[in-house]
């Protein structure tokens, strides 16, 4: 077994309102006949929520509003079993728009709300965060952390200097290089690069794509995970870019969130 991570998430708690469409509209279309889903999300949580189920010890900071959202908002961190430290503040808890399409394909929309009040927090150790909270809890983070992850998600020009940033393509243009960088493709895999460098490489088991929504938080929390038990890179790279198809592979954020177990299995498979 590795040994147990003990890691801090900084970042966004939302309400997601999943519509599953046939196709996306164009612009200006209407589109009838689709259903609505309620979800727990938002960037943070979900990536607390699935560092969690696989194996380490987690504390979520962040921030919700003092309606009824909150409560359904914070439903699978407090499912997950880790550690809460989050603030009710004088704003609307933060919900995320969603449309997925039937081959799995989506559209974002984010309103904050909450997410904008995260600060004054104390932070120690490893620190995740991404970007869907202010550039001052960001750094904040960095100046407690004793290492940092950043998914810089959406994107945006970062205000620190982190340990690792996890982007994808558009991101990645956007942040430009970095110390070391986990650049995801898609379908495609992923690449690590040192100061632009390629240095390990995977790809991701074949699964048919039901939903990405949160696929990109499955992969960058098992990236971390893996790097914090001390498994090589390739192997790292390896393990995210298997819990991402695991995520694409089923319907909602969270619930779609990999184990431990389950992302050996399809390793093995």
């Amino acid at each position: 077994m590795p040994p147990e991570v003990g890691l801090t998430v900084v970042g966004s708690i939302n309400l997601d309102l999943v519509t599953k469409v046939e196709r996306l509209p164009r612009p200006g279309e209407t589109l009838s006949g689709a259903t609505l889903e309620r979800f727990p999300g938002g960037k943070g949580a979900n990536q607390a929520v699935a560092a969690a189920r696989l194996d380490a010890r987690v504390r979520m900071v962040g921030c919700v509003g003092t309606d009824s959202h909150a409560d359904e908002a914070l439903a699978g961190l407090q499912a997950a079993g880790l550690q809460l430290d989050v603030r009710e503040v004088d704003a609307p808890t933060g919900v995320a728009i969603i449309l997925v399409a039937d081959d799995g394909e989506n559209v974002i929309v984010v309103v904050p709300g909450a997410n904008a009040h995260v600060g004054g927090f104390t932070v120690d150790g490893n620190v995740l965060c991404q970007l869907e909270i202010p550039d001052e809890a960001v750094k904040e983070a960095r100046a407690q952390a004793h290492w940092l992850c950043v998914n810089a998600a959406p994107a945006r020009p970062l205000v620190v200097q982190a340990d690792l940033v996890v982007a994808n393509r558009y991101e990645a243009e956007v942040v430009g290089e970095q110390p070391l960088l986990a650049l995801t493709m898609g379908d495609e895999g992923a690449v690590l690069l040192e100061h632009g460098k390629e240095i390990a490489r995977a790809r991701p088991p074949r699964v048919v794509a039901i939903d990405g929504t949160a696929a990109g938080d499955a992969f960058t929390a098992c990236l971390v995970v893996a790097l914090l038990e001390g498994r090589a890179p390739e192997e790292g790279l390896r393990r995210a870019c298997a819990a991402g198809a695991l995520a694409a592979s089923s319907f909602g954020a969270q619930p779609s969130l990999p184990t431990a177990d389950e992302v050996d299995a399809i390793l093995r498979a």
